[in-house]
């Protein structure tokens, strides 16, 4: 029994000496003077499964870090830091850190490589302020819908000044396909498909029947002036 206690104990003290206790530092700027402008942060790495706190002088600790590549951040809720990827060995030697871009994949690595202990500056400060928007008469007006209703609105208003200097034949004309609009519209709201079809079919019928009634009345006069022309020639 105690040769297996005594190999999971040295199993156990490898583990504990593979890992390590990743250090940096926050540094101070103009754009964050001090831990109270920086306010509750935190160095974590991959996401929060390992984090330490950041203390007054801007020191951080992230203990028992195991073998592996992480990426490491500042989450703080008024200031953005940058990201790095830090990669630990396991043999006995200084983590590596490397700058990382959000969406760049993790290999390959980058070839520039920063010292050791990490070394994290702010670099923007979150503005949560968003300003009330004014009234802007020359945005309404550039809205596609705003030009829609203002054309039509100038047509309507336009409309009975157009109908006045129409020709009492076309202003007819006018009415009455306005009327079967109308109606075609009224019997389609109500759910009276054949009415609105017959309606339809009845306006292109009597449409039809004008042309050629047109028509005809067109090819007499066109022939007596083509007699015309021969009995002069004669």
């Amino acid at each position: 029994m105690r040769l297996p206690l005594t190999l999971l104990a040295l199993a156990t003290s490898c583990c504990t000496t593979l890992a390590v206790d990743l250090k940096g530092r926050v540094q101070w700027n103009e754009l964050c003077p001090s831990l109270g402008d920086l306010g509750q942060a935190k160095a974590i790495l991959d996401d929060g499964r390992l984090h330490g706190g950041i203390t007054r002088d801007g020191s951080f600790e992230i203990p028992d870090v195991s073998p592996g590549t992480y990426i490491l951040n500042v989450v703080s809720h008024d200031y953005q830091f940058d990201k790095l990827r830090v990669d630990v060995f396991e043999t006995e030697s200084l983590p590596e850190i490397r700058p990382y871009i959000p969406g760049t994949p993790l290999s390959p690595p980058s070839s520039v490589t920063l010292p050791y202990p990490i070394l994290l500056t702010p670099r923007v400060k979150n503005d949560y302020f968003i300003p009330r928007q004014s009234f802007n008469l020359m945005g309404m007006f550039q809205s596609p819908m705003m030009l829609m209703m203002l054309v039509m609105g100038g047509v309507m208003l336009a409309m009975p000044y157009i109908l006045k200097t129409m020709d009492p034949d076309a202003l007819q004309d006018f009415n009455k396909r306005q009327a079967r609009i109308g109606a075609l519209q009224s019997s389609l709201q109500s759910g009276d498909l054949s009415g609105g079809l017959s309606a339809l079919m009845t306006s292109g019928q009597e449409e039809s029947s004008a042309s050629t009634g047109a028509a005809k009345q067109a090819t007499p006069s066109s022939s007596v002036k083509q007699r015309g022309g021969k009995n002069r020639r004669r």
